[in-house]
């Protein structure tokens, strides 16, 4: 993949769903030192202006509060963050929940909040800021997981969820075409920090563990910055003719079996 060169997304406009930690920070640090604008979301309202005052050293950049199982507080983000920024290039939707639990064993009311937020949630933003993206040609980078490549029993509501915004962003694809707006879908693999909101039935946001993860034959876990670099390839004009597609980081956990 070709290094996008810092600074050549200058005046860029991009929001950014669950920005304020882990991959979803690291990608809002990325695109502001490519000289993207960025507007970060969240839940957490403390959270985010502690975010959004790091991302302001390195840019502009603001934070604006939304859950992703809310529809209205949805449609609402995207219209304030095209308010903040004056228009919108980029939506990376990055926001996300899991659930330790075999699908047999996950509560419907834990499924339904996988959906809600991993799938019905990012159909929400599109359509919300497909207006704005048709108007400036812009692009929308789902982050997905390799988990939704490959089944993994432990967290199986969360792969079902996965999978199907995979294929979403294949879908998605089709449908922006016609405006010149690309979606593309990044599947990363176990990635350092960790999800924050991850954890067994009764306790869903008690946070990832890397201590039990299996470590990928390349001899590293992901990195933020990994996952960033593709999301400014899939952005950038060196994938002008991309669309519709999926790019596996995993470090070649997927590959095969290793010695």
């Amino acid at each position: 993949m070709a290094t996008v060169a810092s600074g050549s997304f200058d005046g860029k406009l991009a929001l950014v769903t669950g920005g304020t930690s882990g991959i979803g920070f690291g990608i809002a640090e990325a695109m502001l030192r490519s000289g993207f604008r960025v507007v970060v979301t969240g839940r957490d309202r403390a959270r985010g202006a502690a975010a959004a005052a790091r991302l302001q050293l390195l840019g502009e950049a603001w934070f604006v509060s939304a859950d992703a199982e809310d529809d209205g507080a949805i449609r609402s983000s995207v219209e304030e963050a095209v308010g903040l920024l004056g228009g919108l290039d980029a939506l990376v939707n990055n926001a996300g929940v899991a659930l330790i639990a075999p699908l047999l064993s996950t509560p419907m009311a834990e499924f339904d909040r996988l959906i809600r937020v991993n799938l019905r949630a990012v159909l929400a933003y599109v359509q919300a800021a497909q207006p704005h993206l048709a108007e400036r040609r812009g692009g929308v980078v789902n982050i997905a997981s390799d988990a939704g490549l490959r089944g993994e029993q432990a967290i199986g509501g969360y792969s079902v969820s996965k999978a199907g915004l995979v294929m979403m962003s294949r879908l998605l694809a089709l449908d922006l075409a016609p405006d010149g707006v690309r979606c593309n879908c990044i599947c990363p693999g176990a990635t350092l920090p960790g999800m924050r909101h991850i954890g067994p039935i009764g306790h869903p946001d008690a946070g990832d563990d890397p201590t039990q993860w299996v470590t990928p034959p390349l001899g590293r876990f992901g990195r933020p910055e990994d996952v960033a670099s593709a999301v400014l390839f899939f952005l950038s004009e060196e994938s002008s003719f991309c669309s519709g597609a999926e790019l596996l980081i995993d470090g070649a956990l997927q590959a095969g079996v290793s010695e």
